[in-house]
């Protein structure tokens, strides 16, 4: 979707504009699987006269503008890709697992943090997606270091003056928590049974942190690269389609350089670290 990735702010109002008005999903029939929405001319116009806006930018006598149609071809190829590329990532707790247990297998001499969920009993178990993004984050660095589980914000100084500090703690920072080059956040929500705030909380906080880092890059010129991994397939896919959604519109409006899902992180994430350079 890279011709998307160059869209203005007033492009990305109206995305968030359409899909919040119309609706993100649509409503199956009896026996039908869930769907994304498919959005046309009508659709979008409709949208835009309910709220009392003008249309004249998106459609003219000859129908969709070229603004218009860019538009409904952002919508409709962003549902494609959530349905063909992202859903089939998605994991379940099971199978993030065992993912986890075959690859902490391959590195019995890793050091790196490996930290339990919040949950109680039995529900209490290694925090799957964070350690088998720690492990190969290890492993893919060698002997350079990285920051594992930090316990306090990022901060960018200026001649070792602090010049902006984040507002929210992240998962993972390379190579440290002042002025880093890489920084991750990680949401998995295996086991859960509802789509709870703390999920749509969760995606508002990255988006902060999003806005947070494009202010820093546009004012400092510094660049912190910034990514975001999730899993779990009844949250993400069953309860929060529309949220699936907001994550493919954050990376191509520049508020993350990427989200990686599911399963997928085994074979990207080791080539991403790999991209860093080595401090």
């Amino acid at each position: 979707m890279q011709r998307f990735a160059r869209q203005s702010k007033e492009f990305w109002a109206q995305v968030k504009l359409i899909s919040m008005q119309v609706g993100y999903s649509e409503r199956p029939r009896r026996g039908e699987a869930k769907k994304l929405r498919r959005f046309s001319e009508s659709s979008v116009v409709e949208c835009y006269r309910e709220r009392g806006l003008s249309v004249d930018h998106l459609v003219d006598q000859n129908g969709l503008t070229a603004e218009g149609a860019l538009i409904v071809e952002y919508l409709n190829e962003r549902a494609r890709i959530v349905e063909e590329e992202i859903r089939p990532n998605l994991m379940n707790r099971e199978q993030a697992k065992n993912i986890f247990e075959e690859i902490k297998s391959q590195s019995p001499s890793a050091k790196c943090s490996l930290p339990m969920n919040k949950q109680k009993g039995d529900k209490r178990h290694h925090a799957y997606l964070t350690c088998i993004v720690n492990l190969l984050t290890e492993d893919a660095l060698g002997d350079y270091t990285f920051v594992d589980n930090p316990r306090v914000p990022i901060t960018i100084t200026d001649s070792r003056r602090p010049s902006r500090t984040l507002s929210r703690w992240m998962d993972g920072a390379y190579p440290s928590l002042n002025n880093p080059i890489a920084c991750w956040e990680i949401k998995e929500y295996y086991g859960t049974t509802t789509f709870g705030s703390r999920v749509a909380d969760g995606v508002y906080e990255s988006m902060l942190d999003g806005l947070e880092l494009e202010e820093l890059k546009e004012n400092t010129n510094f660049n912190v690269l910034h990514y975001l991994i999730v899993d779990d397939y009844f949250t993400w896919w069953e309860k929060g389609r529309s949220y699936l959604c907001r994550l493919v519109d954050m990376v191509n409006s520049g508020l993350v350089d990427e989200v990686l899902f599911g399963r997928e992180v085994v074979e990207k994430w080791p080539a991403i670290v790999k991209s860093w350079p080595r401090l």
